[in-house]
Formats: C-alpha cells, sequence, structure tokens
C-alpha cells in the first residue's frame, strides 16, 4: 500500500522549496573550499551542489531509521567517519527525520573540520507550511526544528552562525512568482555555520644555562652557568 508520507519530499511544494534554498545558498556555497564534503539528505535522488573549489563528496539519505546511498549504516550510531574529516558538512531536511536531532547535530560537529562550514535547511515550524507537512506525512513523526534554536545550539558548541534566512513561500500552494526565493514569511529556512579553527598554543621557552670562560661578558638576558 502506497503511504503519503513517503513521496513528501518529491512533491512539488517540496521540490519548489528545496529548489529555492539551493538558489538562497549558492552564493555562499561558491565560497566553500577543501578536498571532502558530506551531503545528508532526506531523498533518494538529492544530488550534491556543484562547487568548483570542492572535491569529493559523500552523499548519504537518511530513511526509516537507516542511512543509505554511498554507505549504509544504523542511524542511530555515530557517523562511520573520523574527526575533523569534511570541510563542508551540509544537512538537507535531515533533522526532520531524525530520531534524535541533537545527536545528529553532534555527529555533524564532530566530523566538519576546523574552518569548516555547517549547512542546515528544512522547513520551518511556524508559518503555513507546517500544517500541510504534517497532514502531508501523517502516519509518520517528522521533527520540524526552530531555526533559532539550532543556532543557540551550535553556538554553544563552539561554531559561529554566519546566516540564517527564511526561503520560499509563505503557503505551499502560491504560484512561482508571488514570492521570491529569501522572503521573511518562507515555509523553509537556511543556516550557515562555521567551526571556528583550534588556537594554536605557544610553547614557552626554557632559558638554557651557557658556560663561558671567566672575565667574558654575557649578551644581556644570558645566565651565567653555575658550573663556570
Amino acid at each position: 500500500m502506497h503511504h503519503r508520507d513517503d513521496d513528501i519530499y518529491a512533491s512539488a511544494p517540496l521540490r519548489r522549496l528545496l529548489d529555492e534554498q539551493r538558489r538562497a545558498l549558492m552564493p555562499e556555497l561558491q565560497r566553500c573550499y577543501g578536498t571532502h564534503a558530506l551531503l545528508l539528505g532526506a531523498f533518494a535522488d538529492d544530488v550534491p551542489p556543484a562547487l568548483p573549489m570542492l572535491g569529493c563528496w559523500t552523499v548519504l539519505q537518511l530513511a526509516h531509521g537507516r542511512y543509505r546511498g554511498d554507505l549504509l549504516a544504523a542511524a542511530d550510531e555515530p557517523l562511520p567517519f573520523v574527526d575533523d574529516a569534511f570541510e563542508l558538512v551540509l544537512l538537507r531536511h535531515a533533522l526532520e527525520q531524525a530520531s534524535d536531532a541533537s545527536a545528529m547535530l553532534d555527529e555533524a560537529v564532530r566530523v566538519l573540520a576546523p574552518g569548516g562550514v555547517l549547512v542546515l535547511t528544512g522547513v520551518h515550524p511556524l508559518g503555513g507550511w507546517s500544517p500541510w507537512f504534517h497532514w502531508r506525512a501523517r502516519g509518520r513523526r517528522f521533527a520540524l526544528q526552530m531555526p533559532w534554536r539550532l543556532g543557540h545550539w551550535l553556538r554553544q558548541a563552539g561554531l559561529e552562525v554566519e546566516q540564517v534566512q527564511r526561503v520560499g513561500r509563505m503557503w505551499p500552494g502560491l504560484a512561482a512568482h508571488t514570492a521570491a526565493p529569501v522572503s521573511p514569511w518562507g515555509g523553509g529556512y537556511v543556516l550557515m555555520a562555521r567551526k571556528r579553527r583550534r588556537m594554536a598554543t605557544p610553547l614557552r621557552i626554557r632559558p638554557v644555562p651557557v658556560a663561558v670562560p671567566a672575565g667574558n661578558r654575557l649578551s644581556p638576558g644570558t645566565r651565567r652557568s653555575s658550573a663556570v
């Protein structure tokens, strides 16, 4: 039997919202650079954005408690990557399907390299999209996230929030010409944060005694050895 929630991300309103979120992010994403990036999405045919300064993408889809795509893994386990593995981590509507959004954010921050960018997108819980979203996905629980809460959590985790915007149309059924991609009443949001680089701790240089013949002068600050 076909379930209403199975095709929610393939529906025309959400496809338009995804396109609007992509357009709103592209100017900033074009500046991202590095060798590895991670896309964690909510639908099977999601593809990463074409970014000229980023090399290899790892693509995962979250569905029914499992990751699929470039690898298979259980979603309730840590991501199978080493710390600081990716210069860009893009969570595209993935938090809506996560059974534990906080744990997913913890993992996203863990695998993000210092100086790297974390991007979150989703449906905004306040507005005309929330009732439609829950009606369309009835029979399955989704967790719509408040962007300001996500931003607060990321700041507590040591990231710098660089962009938070509402994106898209006020209502799912509005025609394409009725709203710009970025709108203060849009049905979706985009959030971009950067992980702070680790501070280099200078080594404290210990003075070393210098042995010199008796009667010779030492340079200022040089400690005379007691052995002389």
